[in-house]
């Protein structure tokens, strides 16, 4: 089973990007910074989700982001299915921090349970298809509106929306061009996805 092994985002100013996230999030996963001048408008097309146990681990991770020079876009609430807010990085990534629970059921931590990458796709049926030819495995799905693949525990996760769907969803106009920003490492290539995603071998 093909996984995703690191996540690199690209950056105009590395270094404050990378103390951003020591400062907001600390995360124990491979996500890594790297300089880039590419140029992007817009919503790139993706965004990054921090899925934890309660609320209150929601409004700590959200409450220093915000500190660290984070932006919010969704201010954290109850919704439907949980609990969660969206926030945008300095260097523009886009992270939603949520929990499928209303209220808090023990003392309050930061630990993350699942990091999860959501690619808004011009068509969810043909790159399901993509994927599942370069060996990742549909953990579930609905229709043709959202898919996610199985992934090793304690590995990122990665799940396809459509685009216009994920920017509402975030908190944001859909309009938007050029880099994405990001680049996914994986332990079975290098190649291009059909929405312009760059996919690395990088096996960890």
């Amino acid at each position: 089973m093909t996984s995703i092994t690191s996540l690199t985002i690209e950056a105009t100013a590395p270094e404050p990007a990378q103390a951003f996230y020591d400062a907001a999030f600390d995360l124990d996963v491979p996500i890594d910074v790297r300089a880039s001048t590419a140029a992007t408008t817009g919503f790139r097309g993706f965004t990054l989700s921090l899925v934890v146990s309660q609320p209150s681990t929601v409004d700590s991770l959200i409450g220093t982001a915000l500190d660290a020079g984070a932006t919010a876009l969704k201010p954290a609430t109850k919704s439907l299915w949980g609990y969660g807010g969206v926030v945008q990085a300095p260097d523009g990534t886009i992270w939603k921090v949520a929990t499928s629970k209303k209220k808090d059921s023990g003392l309050a931590t930061r630990k993350v349970d699942d990091v999860v990458i959501l690619l808004g796709t011009t068509d969810v049926a043909a790159s399901k298809r993509f994927y599942v030819g370069r060996g990742m495995e549909v953990k579930r799905g609905f229709g043709g509106k959202y898919v996610e693949f199985a992934a090793p525990a304690g590995g990122i996760k990665m799940a396809l929306y459509g685009r216009r769907a994920l920017a509402k969803d975030a908190g944001v106009p859909v309009e938007g061009s050029g880099s994405h920003r990001i680049a996914i490492g994986n332990d079975a290539g290098t190649f291009t996805d059909p929405d312009g995603f760059t996919w690395t071998n990088s096996p960890r």
